[in-house]
């Protein structure tokens, strides 16, 4: 599965854009856009998760492809990095960025 989606172009929804908070935990703070690939199914029964990785400013929508899967170990789904085509990001860049959520899970990131 992995390697099959890594390098595809996806269309995130985002519903947690830069700069805004979780809805039920307060205290996280999103410093990038997250969202949904809409009809695409993630283990957990939702829309598969994204985080986009390289866009600096709040957006509905993003056409972008994706970079790496960040697997959980202690979690059913896997979150998936999306960047603009042709932008890349090493595995500590990626790991810096979403730290602010993956610090709770014992998570690992595969390009």
């Amino acid at each position: 599965m992995i390697d099959s989606v890594i390098g595809r172009t996806v269309t995130v929804t985002v519903d947690r854009p830069l700069g805004s908070y979780h809805p039920q935990h307060k205290d996280m703070y999103y410093p990038i856009n997250y969202g949904y690939v809409e009809g695409i199914m993630a283990p957990d029964g939702e829309e598969q998760d994204a985080y986009i990785l390289g866009v600096d400013e709040v957006v509905d929508k993003f056409t972008g492809t994706i970079i790496a899967i960040v697997h959980r170990n202690d979690d059913a789904e896997e979150k998936w990095v999306v960047a603009p085509k042709g932008v890349s990001f090493t595995k500590e860049e990626i790991r810096e960025q979403i730290y602010f959520q993956e610090q709770y899970f014992d998570s690992k990131i595969v390009m």
